[in-house]
C-alpha cells in the first residue's frame, strides 16, 4: 500500500495490522524534535488529556470531527448514540476509520458539502488546521458556514508565549516579524515524510478578535497551563 507524504496514515494502517509502539517524528522551525507515539492516536477515553473529556462531554446533536486522525474521539461519540462524521486529509486515516464503522471521509472543510451540523469538532490543537493567521478567517467562516444556528465548535490551541519568555518574565518577541505561533512542520514515519506545512498556535485574545470579526462568539472554556478550548458560536 502507497502512503505517499502521509506518515500518519502509514503509521496508522501499521498499528492497525501489527499494534507497533513505534513513534512519529515530528520535525519545526522553532522547537526541537519532537516523537509522537503511535499508540497515543488511538488513545482510550482513560487516557485523554482532560480539554479533550470537556469538550467530548459537550458534544450534541450532528457532530463533526474535523481532523479526525484514527477517530478516537468520534469512536467514543458515536458508541454515545450520536451521529458522527470524521474528516481527514490523511487516505490511510480515513480508511482506517471506515474500518471500523465510522463515517470517515477523505477531505477538508472546505471540500466538504455543505452541511449543517450542531456541533464541529477540531481537538489536538485543531484550530492549527486554518495554517496561519492570513488563513484564519476564511477558515472560521467556512466553520461558521457548516454550523448549525444553535451550534457550536468546541476547538483547542496553545499560546507559544513561554516559548520566547526570559529569565525575568519578560517577553522577547519580534513585533516585526510573522506571528509567533506560526509554526512551520515536517512529520516522518519510517521512510514516509509529510513534507513542510504550516500549522497555527494562537493565543486566546487573537483568536477571539478573529472570531468576532467573521460572526463568531468566542468563549474560554478550560486552560491548563497555555493550553486551552473554546466554544465558538454564532454571535
Amino acid at each position: 500500500m502507497a502512503f505517499e507524504n502521509d506518515p500518519v496514515g502509514h503509521a496508522i494502517f501499521d498499528f492497525t495490522q501489527t499494534k507497533s509502539d513505534s513513534t512519529i517524528t515530528i520535525y519545526s522551525d522553532l522547537c526541537d524534535d519532537d516523537v509522537i507515539p503511535v499508540p497515543y492516536l488511538f488513545r482510550s477515553y482513560e487516557l485523554m488529556p482532560d480539554i479533550e473529556k470537556t469538550a467530548l462531554s459537550l458534544c450534541s446533536g450532528k457532530i463533526l470531527d474535523v481532523g479526525a486522525g484514527a477517530g478516537c474521539h468520534s469512536v467514543i461519540l458515536q458508541k454515545k448514540g450520536f451521529d458522527v462524521t470524521s474528516i481527514d486529509t490523511s487516505k490511510g486515516a480515513v480508511d482506517a476509520m471506515n474500518n471500523v464503522g465510522l463515517n470517515a471521509l477523505k477531505t477538508t472543510v472546505f471540500d466538504l458539502p455543505d452541511t449543517e451540523f450542531d456541533t464541529i469538532l477540531i481537538l489536538m490543537n485543531g484550530i492549527g488546521l486554518a495554517e496561519n493567521m492570513d488563513q484564519l478567517n476564511p477558515f472560521l467562516l467556512r466553520l461558521k458556514k457548516l454550523l448549525s444556528p444553535q451550534g457550536k465548535i468546541y476547538c483547542d490551541s496553545t499560546d507559544l508565549c513561554y516559548l520566547y519568555q526570559e529569565e525575568d518574565g519578560s517577553m522577547l518577541i519580534d513585533l516585526n516579524a510573522k506571528y509567533y505561533g506560526e509554526i512551520k512542520f515536517n512529520m516522518k514515519y519510517k521512510t514516509t515524510e509529510s513534507g513542510w506545512f504550516e500549522w497555527l498556535f494562537i493565543d486566546f485574545e487573537n483568536l477571539s478578535d478573529h472570531a468576532n470579526e467573521v460572526g463568531l462568539k468566542c468563549t474560554l472554556i478550560e486552560e491548563n497551563d497555555n493550553h486551552y478550548l473554546v466554544c465558538l458560536e454564532h454571535n
